[in-house]
């Protein structure tokens, strides 16, 4: 085995040269990383000052934040303050700081930024914090102050760089020069959003509790402060578990900084929260007249009207509005319980799989939304004596009984698929009471009610049609229908002037009107019953509206002197051609236009314009329209004050013994004045009506006109509504019948002009008529109407002309 020598061994250790010179070289080293490290962060710095010096003049201007104005909606209220509608993309209120109540504020700044008013805007402290609990975790804690997020918020797009973090930081110390603490926590409560398209925690307290923010509890206070980290996740109405696991994060947060008491923080844990339904019907429905109003706003401002915060104040009355709202639609579920079932809106498949059906529910639910008191519902098990359907709130219920009564067809064995009652199906169902529920449909027929003031014009109730979502066509203002034999008192006001009285008799007898006569096709009108009964008054025949009456009393007008009449009442007369089918209705009118024009009767002969909007408003308060609807115009008197009276009269007598005498023997009032009408086939039900102070139109019929049913009358449908309404609204009024005016006189019961008294006026109408197809012209006397035809070709031409169209 060799030898080692112990002297080469130790010669193998370093000497003290040797480390001197390692050591010089560790220190060369050292100094070199240092000076990189240095000549890096020197390079940085020069960087970061150049991209600084280059940024910071193109930052946007805030200096306009110190006066705040966000993109506010136009709003659309009631006379009495309610709101109605509201449009833009941002459902925004802006509220001061100074009116934002403490607990709101707290409940903020306990979970964004507790800090907020001791850093500069940006919490180095939280940053370092946010690193260390971030540090080998998934999910991360952010550190974004409450001025980092004003600034992302306001000015900077959502992309995701590191150009857009310098400018949020460089916006955040901009935004702490130039603003107060106060200040930007004021643009924060109002500018961020916070779902429902909801900005802002003002407009969030109405639309998650139906409260101002001044009203919020603790409880409430933190389920909104949990809305913008995620207005979506932790929505409570569409996720109640994860909102709530918020809220309580929150609470404890409020107490762990001090803002609430062990005791207020236990309190607000257990209190129990009453969510708004968010989506479902506002509180007062005037979705028509909101709609009117802003398309009248946005013609006047242009696209400005969705942004300045403009408030529009219509003449709509609240409680008015929503007795109108709710006549309507309970006229129309009436009228839809008696029409065969049509069956379920949609058919779904059920997952056997518990969680996936609820997903499944939840969703074709969402898609079908609820429609007023029609709820949507998915069937879950069906039998011939009990369905068992479930809504959003997961919990099954059954309906049985009279309940299923109107779906009978959809449960029969041998039902169509269509039609069948099976699980999956989404139906509607209506609440009957506590403990019972009946299966519905959504309507097809369509309706319109408008009431309005006869003196002013203005309009104090609106509904368009049954649903504004289904359907968004105004039928009150935009359809125009026939109007049968509510069109009748316009002939007969007419008739009037040439001397026609309440008691002058006319021959309800049939009419025939040949091929040859008509120029087309022949012509034998026919009363509603089919019934002729002979000789009787003016004012028995209005009442039961007689239209052989009415066309002889047509015939003794003048069909152009009609037309020219009418167009008094403000109805084109293009629309109302002179042919003696006028007397029956077969002209085209609105509702708005029948209320118009019946409004002239109410107010004594005078011809008003109606009147929706009486003042524009904007944020700030200035007003930019101002005009509340002004007493009756004197200066558009168009028919005699007489005439009026008389026809009061007449249509008075139609709610007490005539088509419409349910009205006075419901109302148990006598001041109380209108018309039914009924068109060709039923194909649409009027009721048009009035008391002195108010006058309203009702329709219903098909958007593509059909038959409603053979025995659907406008005093059978129509009617109903108007008288629903009318006992509510005429609660506590004072009876208030018209004083005759001068120039009238009352004889034997009756009322009569002065000059047209007994043994003056027109005595008789086709009581001697051997010709009872004779057409008149116009302004014809009763005793050129007992003269025999002449068989002349300009006979036949005036035959002609009456009834080509």
């Amino acid at each position: 085995m060799p030898q080692h020598d112990p002297a080469t061994t130790r010669s193998s250790a370093p000497t003290p040269s040797k480390k001197a010179g390692l050591l010089a070289w560790l220190g060369r080293v050292l100094a070199g990383l240092t000076g990189l490290v240095l000549a890096a962060l020197l390079t940085l710095v020069l960087g970061v000052g150049i991209g600084l010096a280059v940024a910071y003049p193109n930052l946007p201007d805030v200096g306009a934040l110190a006066d705040y104005r966000p993109k506010l909606p136009l709003r659309v209220l009631t006379a009495d303050g309610h709101l109605i509608g509201e449009f833009g993309e941002e459902r925004r209120s802006l509220l001061p700081i100074k009116e934002i109540p403490d607990v709101m504020k707290n409940a903020v700044l306990a979970i964004e930024d507790a800090r907020f008013f001791e850093h500069g805007g940006v919490d180095y402290r939280g940053m370092l914090r946010a690193v260390l609990v971030n540090f080998g975790q998934a999910k991360s804690q952010g550190a974004s102050t409450i001025t980092m997020q004003v600034a992302r918020n306001v000015y900077l797009s959502a992309e995701k760089s590191y150009t857009r973090k310098i400018y949020e930081v460089l916006l955040t110390f901009k935004l702490e020069y130039l603003l107060s603490k106060e200040q930007i926590l004021e643009i924060y409560m109002n500018q961020i959003f916070l779902g429902q398209r909801a900005y802002g925690f003002a407009t969030a307290s109405q639309t998650y509790f139906g409260k101002p923010l001044k009203d919020v509890s603790i409880a409430e206070a933190a389920m909104l402060a949990g809305l913008p980290k995620a207005p979506s996740a932790y929505n409570p109405i569409s996720n109640p578990k994860r909102a709530r696991a918020r809220q309580l994060h929150i609470i404890e947060r409020m107490f762990e900084n001090g803002f609430i008491t062990a005791e207020q923080a236990r309190e607000a844990k257990i209190e129990e929260l009453k969510l708004r339904p968010v989506g479902g019907p506002v509180r007062v429905h005037g979705e028509f007249v909101a709609e009117m109003v802003r398309q009248s706003m946005v013609a006047q401002y242009g696209e400005e009207a969705y942004t300045r915060g403009l408030t529009v104040t219509t003449t709509l009355q609240s409680s008015e509005q929503q007795a109108a709202y709710q006549a309507l639609r309970r006229g129309i579920l009436t009228y839809e319980s008696r029409q065969k079932y049509r069956g379920p809106e949609f058919f779904v498949n059920l997952p056997a799989d518990d969680a996936a059906r609820e997903d499944v529910i939840d969703g074709v639910l969402a898609e079908h939304p609820d429609n007023g008191d029609l709820l949507s519902a998915v069937v879950l098990e069906a039998g011939p004596r009990k369905v068992v359907v479930v809504r959003q709130d997961g919990e099954p219920f059954a309906i049985t009984g009279a309940g299923l009564r109107s779906v009978q067809s959809g449960l029969a064995e041998k039902a169509a698929a269509s039609i069948k009652l099976r699980p999956g199906a989404v139906v509607r169902v209506v609440r009957i009471s506590a403990t019972e529920w009946r299966i519905s449909q959504l309507p097809e027929v369509e309706s319109a009610f408008v009431a309005m003031n006869p003196t002013t014009g203005a309009v104090h109730a609106l509904v368009g049609g049954f649903d504004f979502q289904k359907n968004k066509f105004n039928h009150v203002t935009q359809a125009w229908r026939q109007p049968g034999s509510s069109f009748k008192p316009f002939i007969y006001s007419a008739a009037l002037e040439k001397g026609l009285t309440p008691t002058t008799v006319v021959n309800d007898a049939p009419l025939f009107y040949s091929a040859e006569q008509t120029g087309g096709k022949p012509w034998e009108p026919k009363n509603y019953d089919g019934q002729f009964e002979g000789p009787m008054s003016v004012r028995r025949a209005l009442a039961k509206s007689k239209n052989m009456v009415s066309i002889r009393v047509l015939q003794l007008v003048g069909t152009k002197s009609a037309q020219e009449w009418v167009a008094r009442f403000g109805f084109p007369p293009e629309k109302h051609p002179p042919y003696l089918t006028m007397a029956l209705g077969a002209g085209a009118v609105t509702p708005m236009q029948m209320t118009t024009g019946f409004a002239v009767f109410a107010n004594g002969g005078h011809r008003v314009t109606p009147v929706l909007i009486t003042r524009v408003v904007e944020q700030r308060g200035k007003v930019l329209f101002d005009a509340p609807p002004p007493a009756v115009d004197t200066s558009r008197q168009v028919i005699d004050e007489r005439n009026a009276f008389i026809m009061n009269s007449l249509l008075q007598e139609v709610t007490r013994t005539g088509t419409a005498a349910r009205v006075q023997a419901t109302l148990k009032r006598p001041d109380l004045y209108g018309k039914t009408g009924t068109t060709n086939d039923s194909m649409d039900a009027w009721f048009v009506g009035y008391h002195p102070t108010l006058v309203a139109t009702v329709w219903v019929g098909y958007d593509t006109p059909r038959n409603l049913g053979s025995r659907e009358t406008g005093g059978g449908l129509s009617l109903p509504i108007w008288i629903d309404y009318m006992a509510e609204v005429l609660k506590g009024v004072p009876v208030a019948e018209y004083k005759p005016p001068s120039g009238v006189i009352r004889v034997g019961g009756d009322w009569y002009y002065e000059e047209f008294g007994p043994g003056q006026g027109v005595h008789g109408l086709g009581l001697r008529d051997p010709w009872p197809g004779r057409p008149v012209e116009s302004d014809s006397t009763p005793e050129e109407m007992a003269r025999p035809p002449n068989d002349t070709e300009e006979d036949r031409r005036t035959i002609l002309d009456l009834f080509r169209n």
